[in-house]
């Protein structure tokens, strides 16, 4: 079955507010992993000092089908109202990510190509021609 779930952005205080929703929503946290746990990957500058506990990814299930997911930006980046979250779409195969993503990206802007990842998902994000943030992913 595919999947829409909300994905939201923070600026350093994800975990902060992760921890606000689950006291409220109740539940527990499906995954909570930070920017220096990552491994080391081409093309990729390292890591600072400053982000390295800041939260990579984080997910909260809702429901059997729906969980709110976060994660903090880099130093640097600004995140402000209306473009601090993302749709995401766990898609059922290889070739739906693909069809969604296409679909999504044209006459938008690519900001990840789909490929496969290190946390062994085929994944990629792009904002559509609309200004909407789109995250599609394919667990395998």
């Amino acid at each position: 079955m595919t999947t829409v779930n909300v994905y939201l952005n923070f600026n350093g205080n994800c975990k902060e507010a992760f921890d606000f929703y689950r006291s409220i929503l109740g539940g527990e946290f499906g995954y909570v992993g930070t920017f220096g746990e990552m491994p080391p990957q081409e093309g990729m500058l390292d890591v600072s000092e400053n982000d390295k506990n800041k939260i990579m990814h984080i997910s909260l299930p809702i429901s059997n089908e729906t969980s709110i997911m976060g994660s903090d930006t880099f130093e640097g980046q600004e995140i402000t109202k209306g473009n601090n979250f993302s749709i995401s779409i766990n898609a059922e195969s290889k070739e739906d990510a693909d069809r969604f993503f296409n679909g999504l990206s044209q006459d938008g802007e690519v900001t990840m190509p789909m490929e496969k990842t290190f946390w062994a998902a085929y994944f990629g994000m792009c904002t559509d021609k609309f200004g909407i943030n789109w995250m599609v992913n394919f667990d395998e």
